[in-house]
Formats: C-alpha cells, structure tokens, sequence
C-alpha cells in the first residue's frame, strides 16, 4: 500500500552532477538507498535562482510573479529602502543588521510574499493535516509561534510544528545549538537531530527537511569540493531512516521528493554591477551572487531600455533584460530579442518562462542581468565568492537541480511543480496558478 505522509528534502545548493557522482558512493548511503527506489531526472529552478526566491518557488509552488520575492536583495519601492536577506554577513550589516535579520526571518514571509500565493503549509493546514519545518526560510502557515529568546515577542506564522534554527522551537526535542560550527555542519546536524525526534513520533503528515550547509560549503569550495559537507547532509537524511525503524521502514510510512533549490557554478572573478551607472542619477543597484537589479527612481532620466542598454560591451553581464508594458525583452552580446513565456530564450533552461515571471514581479528591478560565466556580482559590502562556487544566473549550471521522486503519482520538472505534486498526493487541489503536472509512467 503506498505511503500517505510525505516528506520533502531539500539539498541547498547541490548540483545534479554532484549527485548523480554521489549515488552508489559509500559515503552517501542515504542518498544511494533513495536513488535505488526512486524516479531521478533532472529539473529546473526559478530565476533568479537565489534561496529565498527559490524556496519561495518550491513552497508555493509558482515563480517570482506570483511570490514576489525577487532576490537576496532589493529595492522595496514602497517603503523606500534596500531588503536584505543575507547575501552576506557584512551586506547584513551595510543594509542594517537589526532591520535586515527581521527582514529575513519575519518580514519576508509576513510582508514580503504575496497573499495571491499559497504555501504548501496553509493548503494541507486547511485540508486537516499537520504540517511540520525544519529550518527553511519560506515557512508561512496558520499557527502563531513566539522566539525562544527571552524578551523577543514578535512571532512567526508557520506549520504547526515548526523549528527555525533553534530560534522558533514549536517542541522541546533537545537539539544542539545549530548556529555555531557551521563549516563543521551544525546546522544539518540540527536538522538530523530535531528530524529524528519529529519521525520517532510520527509526529507530522508533512513534512519539509532543509539541509543547507552542503550550499554554505561549496561557495567556498565550489560545488566540486565540497563532497565532505555533502556526506554530513547524507549523515542527516540517514537520521530519518534509522528513526524509522530502518530504510525500506521509512519508504513504507513516507513518500518522498529530493531535491535542491538551485544549481551552482565555478566562479573565478568578482564585478561591481554599480560601475556601469555611476554616472546615472536616480537609479538603485542591487546584486550579489549571478544576479543584479536595477531599479529606476522618478528622478532618472533614462526608460529601461537605456538603463539596459548601458550593459552593452559589459563582459559580466552575459544577458540583460528589461520591460516596456508587458513585453520583456532580452539582451545578449548586442542581439535583442522579445521573451516568450512559452517559448525558449537563447541557450537557457525553461528560459522564456523564467524571464518573463522574473520581471512580471512587481518587487523586480526594472532591468534584471543575468551574469556571464565565471562572474560573481560583488554585494552591498563588496563581498563575493571568487574561487569557490556562486548562483543566480540563467544558466544551466546555475538553474539545474536533482529531482528524485518516491510513492508520487508525479514527476517533477520544475523546483514549481513540487508543491503541487505534494498537495495531489494528500488529495488536496493546488492553486489556481500552478502547472499541471507529468504524471508518473
């Protein structure tokens, strides 16, 4: 009889290639178990392909034009200021800190994502299951929880049973602290540790296991380096089999999709995106990682085509793209061509439809670059991962993602076909908006 729970694992960071290296390696036992009794191929992320618009695509399961997050950082054109969800430590700082960790954990999910969009935790709270999280930064649901710390009382709306690194604790379970030692994996190792609890008891229909270090170690080693960080990601889904009595006890209580957010590339070089529009008033640049936004105030002088024409010749901007009404156009090495959602652009993945849900996001830059290979926009702080590996772009490398499905009447072939995949298996209809779905031979 096929299992009615589900669990949703979520790799940040990892590449197919890297996985499909990985299966049958015996310092990945856990992940090689599930490729045995799974359905793998590849698929592809949302763009740009950064975490938190990611995540965003994978819980509510559409792109950026129905979410509305559109990067690690941007202009909020309402309130007039720079958001900040953590490209890096210093950009935390630059944009402010205190303002840029609420951003981040609170304001994104209360705020920032659209009430057009559903997440996979309100669709199945209101069908009668219980949802469970651990960790990820899209996390929107019903239930009301308050910080761990004392003192702090803004709370954060989430799944029922919801755990977000140590800070939100909807049970006690007796994790380690997850936010020191996390080069060492700490975090997986508080996901393994609060997974274990939540499997030991059965203690969710739903549930999404997010596993980030193995991202965090392969920007600094590239994504070919960084087979240590992946082995304790192993480690940490191998929790959630041994807490269930063993692996094949596991695939009979749970089905099961594996996947990551994004891709990531090798990147030898840094590129300040401000460089171009120094001599331009009244535009905001915001970057970091593959991709750049230009937002154009009242003030300036230039439409968005000129803005995207001064990118002409820039060797880290690889494409270029831009509105004018609800026609986007695209540039690349001087040729200019208009985006069709249903149709491919250049040499990218699903390239038309990412583009265009790219700028349809009313959070959008006006322009919006997509980086050139081996190139890392610099962010607020100037900081990048030059040597190590990157994310953000159009490109393939950037935007493919594993996708192993096992006991789902589904197969995935986007990051935004995962929600609705998920609510069909618990009998529940997804959002007017999502795709409809290839169905499992």
């Amino acid at each position: 009889m096929p299992a009615t729970k589900a669990i949703l694992i979520v790799i940040d960071g990892l590449t197919p290639s890297v996985f499909e290296a990985a299966v049958g390696d015996g310092r990945a036992p856990a992940l090689s178990f599930l490729a045995e009794h799974g359905r793998y191929s590849r698929a592809v992320s949302t763009f740009p392909s950064l975490t938190p618009v990611c995540l965003s695509s994978i819980a509510t399961g559409a792109h950026p034009d129905v979410h509305h997050i559109p990067h690690l950082v941007w202009y909020d054109r309402e309130r007039a200021r720079i958001v900040e969800y953590g490209s890096s430590f210093a950009a935390l700082r630059a944009a402010g800190m205190a303002r840029s960790i609420l951003d981040a954990i609170i304001n994104m999910n209360r705020l920032h994502l659209s009430r057009d969009a559903v997440t996979v935790y309100e669709a199945l709270d209101d069908a009668g299951f219980t949802t469970a999280a651990i960790n990820i930064t899209c996390y929107r649901g019903h239930t009301r929880h308050l910080p761990t710390l004392p003192g702090v009382t803004i709370p954060a709306y989430g799944p029922k049973r919801f755990f977000f690194y140590n800070l939100f604790e909807s049970d006690p379970t007796g994790a380690p602290l997850a936010v020191f030692g996390r080069a060492q994996g700490s975090i997986d190792g508080y996901a393994a540790a609060v997974g274990r609890w939540l499997v030991t008891r059965d203690g969710f229909d739903f549930l999404v296991y997010y596993l980030p270090d193995y991202d965090f170690a392969s920007h600094a080693h590239g994504p070919d380096g960084a087979f240590e960080a992946l082995a304790r990601s192993d480690a940490a889904i191998g929790a959630l089999l041994d807490a269930a009595g063993g692996p094949d006890d596991f695939l009979d209580r749970y089905a099961v999709i594996l996947c990551s957010d994004h891709g990531q590339t090798h990147v030898e070089r840094s590129a300040h995106l401000q460089e171009s529009f120094a001599d331009v008033s009244g535009v905001v640049v915001t970057a970091s990682n593959r991709a750049g936004m230009i937002y154009r105030l009242p003030e300036c002088s230039l439409d968005a085509r000129g803005l995207a024409l001064l990118l002409d010749g820039d060797a880290a901007a690889e494409t270029v793209l831009f509105r004018e009404g609800d026609d986007v156009f695209a540039r690349r090495d001087g040729d200019e061509v208009r985006v069709d959602p249903d149709a491919a652009l250049f040499d990218y993945p699903d390239g038309g439809a990412r583009a265009w849900a790219a700028l349809h996001n009313p959070n959008a830059g006006d322009v919006l670059v997509s980086a050139a290979p081996g190139v890392e926009f610099a962010d607020l702080a100037g900081r990048h991962h030059a040597g190590g590996g990157s994310h953000g772009s159009l490109r393939a490398g950037d935007s493919e993602v594993p996708m192993l499905t096992i006991g789902l009447d589904a197969e995935p072939e986007s990051i935004v076909d995962v929600t609705p995949a998920i609510l069909r298996h618990f009998g529940v209809e997804p959002p007017p908006y999502a795709r409809t779905l290839t169905r499992a031979a």
